[in-house]
This record gives C-alpha cells, structure tokens and sequence, in this order.
C-alpha cells in the first residue's frame, strides 16, 4: 500500500475526509471516485501485517466496485444529476477506506494496529456497511437508465457480500495480542519474559531488524506527545507498549544494521537536518510577544498569533474590557487557545541543541506539563520494563565481548536520549563508572562519550561522573578525541558538570580543560564551537576561574569569533562571556587592550537588526556598561565616540527586555554626564587625573550588579 500520505500530518486511525460539493457534476465526482477505486484496488495484501483477511476483502470489494463504476462511466457518458447523492456518500466512505488501509500497511505502527484490531475490524465493517447504504441509495437512479445486465449484476453482488461479511478479529491476531498482554503482565511482576515470545511476536508483525523495531518505539514517542494532555488510560497503554518495543530492541537483536553501532550519526541525520533547520531561524519567533521570553506551552488565538499559555492568561485577567490580541489589539471571536504542538517541539529542539535550559512552565513555579505528563507515562508496567533494560544493557557492557559491549552502549546512548525517566534508570543501574572507563578505548569511545552527555542531563549523573573521577577523562576526551564528534559531546558533558560548583572548580584546575575549550572554539565545527562556549560561561560561575580563562586569552578568540560570525546562537554565547568577564577589573584590561576595535566591533553588534537577538542586545549593553564602570573615561571616551549607540540605546529603551531597558538607561546617564563634564566641543586628551570614571560621575554609584 503506498505510504504517500503517512508524512501529511494524519494521525494514525483517524479518517479525515471530505464531503464533496454539493455543485459538483456527476461526471467529475464519478472520475474522481473512479481514480480514488483505482488507488485502493492497486494495494499490495502482502503488506497487511494485521487484520489482514479484512483488509484483503476489502480491496477485492473495491475493485470489483472500480469494474462497475468503470462500466457506469464508459456505457453513459452524460449521467443524471440524481446520481450524486449516492455517489457523493461513495466517494466519502472511500477516502476513509483508503486512510484505513494505508494505516495497516504502515511499516512504524504494527504493533499499534495489532493491539487495536477490534477497532479496526470494526471500522471495516462500518465502512462496508456505508457501502452497501450509498449502493441502496444509487439503486433508485440507476433504474431510470439503461443499464446492462452484467453492471446490475456487480451491483447486486456487491450488496450481497457488503451485507454478509462478517469482519472480526482474525484468531491469530487474538493469539499475538494475548502473547503481548502476557509480557507486558510479566513486566509488572518484574519477571523476565521468553525470548522466543517476544521472536514470536516480532515475527509475526514481519519485524526482523533492530532498524525496524527502532521505528516503532518512535512511533509510540510521538503519540505519546500528541496524547500527553488527553485520555490517561490511552497515555499508560502507550507507554506499555513503548516498553515492550524498547525491550525487544535491546534483547532480540544482536546486530545493529547498516554498522549503526560504530557510524551512529546516521541515526540521528534526521535531527542533524532539524539542527540545520534551527540554525537559520530567528529565535526572537520562538519568544513570546508579552514576556520575550522562551515559550513553553505556546497556544495560538482566533487572530492566528501564538503566545506562551501563561502570559496570555494572565493578559485576559487583567483585562476589564472584551478580550483582544496583544498584538493587533483585534477583539476576540472567543477565548479557545489552541495548543501549537509543532513549535513547542521546535523550540525544545531548538534549546536542546544550542544548550539552552527549557524553563519552567510559569513564573509560579508548576511543573511544566510535559513533566506532569512524563509522570502520568511512566505506568508501572513501563517503569519495571525500563528497569530490567537497564540492568540488561549493564550487564552486556560488564561482561560481554568487544562488539557486545559496543553494541549496548549504543543502545545506552539511544536510551539516555528518550526520556529523562530512562536517564534516571539508567544512572541508578550503575552505568557511569562503566561508560567512563570505556572511554580510552578508541573504537567505543565515540558511543561512550555520547551517551555520558546524555546522561549528564540528569542532575544525579552529573555528582556520580565527579566522584568517579570522570573530569579528568572527559576533559581528556574534549581536547585528544579520536574525532570532532567525540571532542564536542566532551564538551557538552563538561557543560553539564559546571553545573556543580565541584565540579567547576575541579575542570578549572585540570590545565587542559580551559586551553581545550577554547581551542574548541577556535578549530571546531559550529556544535563544537557552542559546547565550548556554553561550558566556559558556566566554569565562570567559579571566581577562581575568572582569570584562568583570561589568561588562556579568551577575549581574543571570542572578538574574533564576532567577527567572522553569522549565527545568533553563536554570537549570543560570546557576547555573555564577555560581558561576565567585563564584570571584573581583569577582564576589562583584556578586552579594553583592543581599544576602539572592539568597542566598535561591540556597538556594530548592538546596532546590527540582522544577527543579534534581544539576549544579545542586552549581552551588548551589558558588556558596554561594566568597561565603562571598571574601566573608566577612556573606555566612555572611545563609547562617545560612536555615532550609532545613543540611536542603539534609546532603541533599546522600547524595544529591548526589561534588563536591557535598564541597563541602556544607565548607560545614555553615563555617557550624558561625560558629555556635560566635557568643555562645548572639546574632545581633547583625558589627563590622568581625569581617567577614573567616578572623578567625573558621581550622581550615584551604579554597579554592573545593581542594574542586573
């Protein structure tokens, strides 16, 4: 059966269809029934894993139906009106058809179908009896008109067979589903199924590759998602079922087709064509309209613009008039807000891969619903079954051979990339010590470090990677490798690890790791490039850091970095360590040595509509005001200088987050008080008296952390 729509957005086992017009003519609503007949009667029926007999006997009634309708077409040309009603209920009942048996032949939901084969079934014959209802109804018509006598014939034995078919659940259909309820049973008691079951079942949904059982439990993830807010039971169902798929993954298969386990970046080339996708968007879309922060629930109004769930409501119950759009001011049809499922993937996807922590879902602190429906997925049957994988894919790694071992790593990396509740297994098994010490072992290396970063995002992982002495080995990874993957997943874990103070003071004291990152920045590719930076912001966190990343030069790698540079993301993390580093008396003299080179190169940033994003105008601002605080009249001197940056700060005034308006506004007093200080029209020298910035602006002492 073709699989041309499967990627058109239809759900699995939902029928959209539609009516046809009411002015159609007969003749076009008969050739395109005719072509529609044509579609279904050309299915393969070797491609129905399940609910097969139905299936087939649908397809030979269809086609039988495309003879009769064919003969209609080539014996009366010109056809009554009257026949449209009849027709036109035809052409429904077989866009729904067609929908349903696309939906058998599916080569990712075999599983799925199998376990609801009494909806199926039933929907077959609900179907077939719609068939015989818009047959009954052309009847009338159709007396009117000579007919042959062969046409009335198929006519009749249509009726004839729409009206006895029984349509059931085929007995071997019931005895897989029955195998599978009874692993899934066994699951729950913790008891560990038979391998030649789960062979069985597998065997039967014709599934025979690692590559194949994969598809399903990806299958199962994006329903998950869709249903993570509706019918709970519905949710739990799934989430079994995942389990089960999950588990024949690990235990069934011994090979990883395609060399998967060794090139693992044709796993992912569909999410590396998403992260390319991501590069080229402007994250300002992914920010609400009110709070211009990150969304996390967005929902889409009646005037067609999206907003985060939490600010939109909060803007209806300010309101004392009718209900507007923010951003039109349009009034409101109603007050429905439409999940937009699609961008919130895009923006989680998008802080995945540039690092960004997806917040909470409001300012009062409720757990986001995605965690709240995480919780509702993890059914006990799930919970157990995930449990027993991990203790499996341990032991593999503990005791099996080179390829096995490799082999279940991978399988660990694919996990750890699931779901935080994997993690949690995962790390609870005892995995991290394990996966650390593989990582000397260059042809395991690359899954290894891979599933370590994974894991990392689990905060328990991150205390266990530092008690095992992981640091030394990552930072290890990062800077000798055996490839830029394997250096930039090293970088990412050390991202992570920043996270704790110990663990940011122990990769700043390892001599490698800072001269590593930046070399990172310098040389490697873009992921690499913003995992680098990413752990560097978060090693600052730790004072004594502060002047080791100066020393190793920091500041000059990142201007260049600026210059060279088109993406936001990229820009946006050098800006932020730059304005920290500005913070103190060290990193100002570093990047003031620059002189008006990179004060200029900075006001091109912050006057720049194309590559900067409100997080990098306020990194700008930020970055101006503490070189003008720490480091005196030559640095608002060289500022003043610039013809665009009082045009850029007053902008920012109305146009920029609320730290960034506060900020601009402490920046314009500090260059209006130098300018008032100044002689009309003198720019001359600044005598050496005059070089602290507080001989001249004394107002009130405004620090870097009082506008924060």
């Amino acid at each position: 059966m073709s699989q041309k729509q499967n990627g058109s957005g239809r759900r699995v086992l939902t029928y959209p269809a539609v009516h046809p017009c009411e002015s159609i003519s007969t003749t076009t609503l008969l050739n395109s029934l005719i072509n529609l007949a044509h579609f279904i009667s050309s299915s393969k029926t070797e491609s129905f894993t399940t609910n097969n007999r139905n299936a087939r006997e649908s397809v030979r009634q269809i086609r039988i139906l495309h003879i009769f309708l064919s003969e209609l077409r080539n014996s009366h040309p010109d056809l009554p009106d009257s026949l449209v009603l009849g027709l036109s209920e035809l052409h429904l009942t077989f866009q729904k058809l067609q929908h349903l048996l696309q939906d058998c032949s599916r080569k990712d939901a075999r599983l799925w179908m199998l376990m609801n084969s009494e909806r199926v079934a039933n929907q077959f014959r609900v179907l077939t009896r719609s068939i015989s209802t818009a047959l009954e109804v052309l009847l009338v018509p159709l007396e009117t008109i000579e007919l042959s006598l062969e046409v009335m014939e198929y006519v009749e034995l249509i009726l004839k067979q729409t009206r006895k078919t029984p349509y059931e659940v085929e007995p071997n259909d019931k005895e897989t589903m029955n195998d599978v309820l009874s692993v899934l049973s066994q699951f729950e008691y913790e008891v560990v199924p038979n391998k030649s079951v789960l062979k069985r079942v597998l065997d039967y949904l014709g599934i025979v590759t690692w590559g194949e059982c994969n598809r399903e439990v990806k299958f199962f993830e994006t329903e998950i998602a869709f249903e993570s807010t509706n019918e709970k039971r519905k949710v739990w169902f799934l989430s079994s079922l995942m389990s089960f798929m999950s588990y024949c993954r690990c235990v069934v298969f011994d090979v990883v087709e395609g060399n998967e386990a060794t090139t693992p970046t044709r796993q992912f080339s569909n999410r590396e064509t998403i992260s390319e996708l991501l590069s080229s968007v402007n994250s300002d879309d992914f920010r609400c309209p009110i709070s211009l922060e990150f969304m996390v629930d967005p929902v889409t109004l009646s005037t067609g613009h999206t907003y985060d769930r939490s600010s939109i409501m909060k803007w209806f119950k300010a309101g004392k008039k009718m209900q507007t759009c923010p951003k039109t001011g349009q009034k409101l049809v109603d007050s429905e807000l439409v999940p937009n499922l699609l961008l919130k993937r895009l923006i989680q996807q998008y802080c995945l891969e540039n690092g960004i922590p997806v917040p909470a879902e409001s300012v009062s602190g409720r757990r986001s619903r995605d965690v709240a429906a995480a919780a509702e997925v993890r059914s006990l049957v799930a919970e157990r079954a995930m449990r027993m994988v991990a203790s499996y894919v341990v032991e593999r790694v503990e005791v099996g051979t080179e390829e096995e071992t490799n082999r279940a790593v991978y399988e660990i990396r694919v996990l750890s990339k699931t779901s935080g509740f994997n993690r949690a297994c995962l790390v609870e098994s005892g995995v991290i010590p394990r996966l650390l010490r593989l990582l000397k072992n260059v042809s395991i290396q690359e899954n290894a470090i891979a599933a370590l970063l994974n894991l990392s995002k689990c905060p328990k992982s991150r205390g266990v990677i530092g008690e095992c002495g992981g640091v030394g080995l990552v930072v290890d990874v990062m800077k000798k490798g055996v490839n830029s993957s394997v250096r930039q997943h090293g970088a990412g874990v050390l991202f992570y690890l920043a996270s704790i103070e110990e663990c940011r003071r122990s990769i700043g004291e390892n001599p490698e790791a800072i001269p590593g990152l930046i070399e990172l920045i310098k040389e490697g590719n873009d992921r690499g490039k913003k995992n680098a930076l990413v752990a560097i912001f978060g090693l600052l966190l730790h004072h004594e850091n502060h002047c080791r990343v100066v020393a190793a030069g920091i500041v000059q790698v990142l201007v260049n970095l600026l210059k060279c540079c088109d993406r936001e993301d990229l820009v946006t993390d050098s800006l932020s360590i730059l304005a920290t580093l500005a913070e103190k008396h060290d990193g100002t003299v570093a990047i003031l040595r620059g002189g008006a080179l990179n004060l200029n190169l900075i006001v091109e940033i912050l006057h720049s509509d194309s590559s900067t994003s409100k997080a990098g105008k306020e990194y700008c601002v930020s970055l101006l005001l503490a070189l003008c605080l720490n480091g005196g009249a030559d640095a608002v001197a060289l500022l003043a200088k610039s013809p665009s940056l009082m045009e850029s700060l007053y902008s920012l005034l109305s146009e920029g987050t609320s730290r960034a308006s506060r900020k601009a506004s402490t920046l314009i007093r500090v260059l209006h008080d130098f300018y008032e200080s100044r002689p009309s029209g003198s720019m001359s020298p600044i005598l050496p008296q005059e070089r602290s910035v507080h001989a001249w602006w004394t107002p009130q002492r405004v620090s870097v952390d009082a506008v924060k």
